[in-house]
């Protein structure tokens, strides 16, 4: 592969809103193959001058300005970081964005290193916590306990993205998802697995295509009877058959990311997440 620029996301924690927000601006230049490199705990002086370090010899390395984006807080750090700006192209996201809040809000900010992501006793941190272990706990219909405490129950075969998607929402939103396989047994009965009768409010379907479904299925049991391609075109029929049927509001997660799954999800559910 050949990369077009070598791009660093230098934080003073840990490099993930750095990361988040870098990829999302790069996302807007199609075409292009980064080197990607994720500095965090850019902490100290020390620490800075190493990482400009390592910036100037990828702008030797490659022949090319690397760009930096950085979420550093600490303002002798951050200038230290900002010497590298002839080497490279250094975007400090906090200081693009902090400015004009200050002047819309009528308040200084108070910079905290790692106060992002520093939350540990918040209410948020425990309700993520709290809806990780409820969703690993409703996994793949492994219990019917306490179905009335979840914020969603995500209902489809096997490998249709149901596990992911049920933690992505426990883990960045707070929100308590359960989810549950939709068998054979269940189309052949025509119905929805008792234990989800009373909480049929709370359904939401995941379907896939059944080429993408086998594929799927083939690396976990490979040239089995359910991989094969002709079940998978079975089973996604008749799931899609019987949420039509019980009025399941569904999504076809083939050629979707976890994060637009999600965020389709909370909108049509209408669901909020917990904490900030």
């Amino acid at each position: 592969m050949t990369f077009s620029r070598t791009v660093f996301f230098v934080s003073d924690g840990t490099g993930i809103t750095a990361e988040t927000l870098g990829h999302s601006l790069l996302s807007q230049f199609g075409g292009m193959q980064y080197r990607q490199v994720r500095i965090p705990f850019v902490d100290s002086p020390d620490k800075a001058h190493d990482c400009v370090e390592r910036i100037r010899e990828a702008a030797a390395r490659d022949g090319t300005r690397p760009i930096v984006v950085s979420t550093l807080v600490a303002q002798a750090v951050a200038q230290i970081l900002q010497a590298a700006e002839s080497d490279a192209m250094i975007l400090n996201l906090f200081s693009v964005f902090i400015q004009p809040l200050e002047q819309e809000l009528g308040l200084k900010a108070s910079p905290t290193v790692g106060q992002s992501h520093g939350r540990a006793n918040s209410e948020d941190y425990s309700a993520r916590i709290d809806a990780v272990n409820f969703t690993l706990a409703h996994d793949d219909g492994v219990s019917n306990a306490d179905l009335d405490k979840a914020d969603v129950i995500l209902v489809g075969v096997s490998r249709s993205g149901k596990t992911p998607t049920s933690l992505y929402l426990a883990l960045q939103f707070g929100i308590k998802a359960a989810n549950y396989p939709l068998i054979p047994e269940d189309f052949e009965r025509g119905k929805l697995p008792g234990a989800l009768f009373p909480h049929r409010h709370k359904l939401f379907g995941l379907t896939i295509t059944p080429e993408r479904l086998s594929q799927i299925r083939q690396e976990r049991r490979p040239d089995s009877q359910y991989a094969a391609l002709d079940n998978c075109r079975w089973e996604v029929d008749q799931a899609q058959r019987l949420m039509r049927r019980e009025a399941v509001r569904w999504l076809d997660s083939t050629t979707k990311s976890i994060e637009e799954i999600a965020a389709t999800l909370m909108q049509t559910v209408k669901l909020e997440r917990h904490g900030y």
